[in-house]
């Protein structure tokens, strides 16, 4: 009998390498339906391309679980493992509860006050939004150029009030929270900043980019609440891959098309200028601190002025189309396909 790494593997076939970023949707989709361990009746959302969470049903009360990475350098690693999960849970309309990290710090480059701060900013970044540390793991370890954080949160919600990525309805509309490349920006001011300023980028423009991951600020728990308790049918925390990315994670797990109006996507002014002058498409850029969101049109209009009276800025980018429908950004030289990239741009600053 065949191990398992060889079931479904043709060995006279090339095997080649990956590449930076996500999965092809197609291997992953792959991997999700075959290997998932045992089954539990309890399990609501498993793995699924498109979800970020799984879900847990324990009668009237949803657990609500996400793991993600931070694996960039950057001195507000632990901060940013907090928010980065914080995000995924509270767009299932779930309040942020637990939270737990494996903390992998490299050897011959880490002192104790390294990792002092990391533990100091995971403390803080959970403080602000309530939620307890609860456990993880951390270690100095070999093949690390710099400190690696897994973050896993924990959430809970009501089974009646849980909102899934595949939520969405045909004819819903496409909301879209602050503006793009949010986090992206903030990475770019502060991993290239010499580079940035020997290209002529004021030191204002910098200070005020590095500065995004406060303001407008990478956290969309305030938004996802307000969307949430207006009735959101689904809400998306696009990060790898950027704004096209998340918005077609959100049609292929809804099973449906999408027309987005790329003139209608709100773009910082910073952002703009960072993107344009390290050669990146602010459109496939990590943007941690947008929301997607969509909703019928009414409610998509009590959503917009509920963002609007909480100082949000909300804006209507699109609308889901019927199944089989096609993906779509039109802009004004036309329409053409969404891209759907599983490679974020802000990788091409830390290749060799």
């Amino acid at each position: 009998m065949n191990s398992p790494t060889e079931q479904g593997h043709d060995k006279n076939k090339v095997d080649p390498f990956l590449g930076l970023g996500k999965l092809p949707p197609e291997m992953l989709a792959e991997f999700l339906a075959q290997r998932t361990g045992a089954h539990d009746p309890r399990l609501r959302i498993g793995p699924k391309l498109g979800e970020d969470v799984g879900v847990v049903q324990d009668g009237d009360r949803c657990l609500v679980f996400k793991t993600d990475p931070v694996t960039f350098a950057t001195d507000r690693i632990g901060w940013y493992a907090v928010h980065v999960n914080a995000n995924d849970v509270a767009t299932s309309g779930a309040k942020p509860c637990w939270f737990q990290a494996c903390i992998l710090l490299p050897h011959s480059r880490t002192r104790r006050s390294d990792a002092d701060a990391i533990f100091a900013q995971i403390h803080q970044a959970c403080l602000g939004l309530g939620v307890s540390v609860v456990g993880g793991h951390t270690e100095v370890t070999h093949g690390l150029d710099h400190a690696v954080v897994v973050g896993s949160m924990i959430g809970e919600v009501s089974a009646t009030d849980l909102i899934t990525t595949s939520g969405a309805g045909c004819g819903d509309r496409l909301l879209l929270t602050k503006g793009i490349v949010i986090e992206g920006t903030a990475i770019m001011a502060r991993e290239r900043h010499a580079a940035l300023r020997n290209k002529g980028i004021s030191a204002d423009v910098l200070e005020r980019a590095a500065a995004f991951l406060d303001k407008p600020g990478i956290s969309v728990v305030p938004d996802a609440r307000i969307a949430a308790d207006l009735g959101a049918t689904s809400m998306h925390d696009p990060t790898e891959g950027g704004l096209l990315a998340g918005i077609m994670e959100m049609a292929l797990a809804a099973g449906l098309g999408v027309r987005v109006d790329a003139q209608s996507i709100p773009q910082l002014e910073e952002s703009r200028i960072l993107c344009q002058t390290l050669g990146l498409n602010p459109l496939a850029t990590i943007t941690s601190g947008s929301l997607l969101a969509a909703a019928p049109p009414r409610t998509a209009l009590r959503i917009i002025a509920a963002m609007a009276d909480a100082g949000i800025p909300c804006t209507d980018i699109g609308e889901f189309l019927e199944a089989g429908g096609p993906h779509e950004l039109v802009e004004a030289s036309g329409c053409r396909s969404l891209e759907y990239s599983t490679r974020d741009e802000i990788t091409r600053l830390f290749q060799p």
